[in-house]
């Protein structure tokens, strides 16, 4: 029995304009997940924060390794030296051999002691740094007739101590410049005094300021505006409304207005 003829059928010829739609979508469909993932990989500051509970002393001194690599950065210690009228005790910082790159202690000039930061201060590039690090000196004098004591700089505070205030630091990490803070505590007595190391941290990304006391990240700037929670966020056009092209931004464009 002979098989009746069909017209074959011939592939849908899709128009023009509803081709060049398409072409719209996938265009707008990559660029959104371009957008995406470009989103998905912010460049956050971090900070690496220690907490600590140590006092200063003499053998062995204290070290802060900052990034816990295993390598010391700044050592904490005490002093002293003595001579026939005068025994003078001290505590200071110094950069370790391993970071011994001279600019490691926050000052207010050229070898000058070492600044006991308040909270909120900014150590960064644009702040001095010098290789004395003295934090605290007192002086006992005698002589046959009269003695005095007298304490120096301003983390013996007259001889009353300071709390909580902090060491801004500078140091290198593979050749390339860090900031930090190390947070101390000194407290007197009489003519004596103890320093006592309480924390101390660090920002990872190079040559970025870090604030005193900050213990997370991102690092913003100081003064920096808030946006509000209660702010909504505006909403992007979907990609079938970027796929009709003009007609579907006029579409977006009055329901953001509405």
């Amino acid at each position: 029995m002979a098989r009746s003829s069909r017209p074959a059928k011939t592939p849908a010829q899709l128009s023009d304009l509803i081709n060049e739609h398409l072409n719209r979508y996938a265009l707008a469909a990559g660029a959104a997940g371009v957008s995406m993932l470009a989103l998905a990989q912010p460049a956050q500051a971090k900070i690496v924060y220690t907490p600590a509970d140590v006092n200063f002393s003499r053998y062995p001194p204290v070290t802060i390794d900052l990034n816990h690599d295993g390598i010391g950065d700044f050592v904490l210690a005490l002093g002293g030296r003595a001579d026939s009228m005068d025994v003078w005790s001290y505590a200071f910082a110094y950069a370790a051999r391993s970071n011994n790159m001279g600019q490691v202690v926050a000052t207010s000039e050229k070898n000058s002691p070492a600044i006991a930061l308040r909270a909120g201060s900014r150590i960064g590039p644009g702040r001095r740094f010098g290789n004395v690090g003295i934090l605290v000196e007192h002086l006992s004098h005698f002589s046959k007739h009269s003695g005095y004591s007298r304490w120096f700089d301003q983390w013996g505070n007259g001889g009353k101590g300071l709390k909580n205030r902090y060491l801004g630091l500078k140091f290198f990490l593979n050749g390339k410049v860090h900031f930090g803070w190390a947070r101390v505590t000194v407290t007197t007595s009489g003519k004596t005094f103890t320093a006592t190391l309480t924390g101390y941290a660090y920002e990872t990304i190079p040559n970025k300021s870090i604030i005193a006391g900050k213990t997370k990240g991102p690092d913003d700037e100081a003064g920096a505006e808030q946006i509000s929670a209660s702010t909504p966020t505006p909403q992007a056009p979907t990609l079938g409304l970027l796929a009709l092209g003009s007609p579907g931004h006029s579409i977006w464009r009055r329901k953001e207005s509405a």
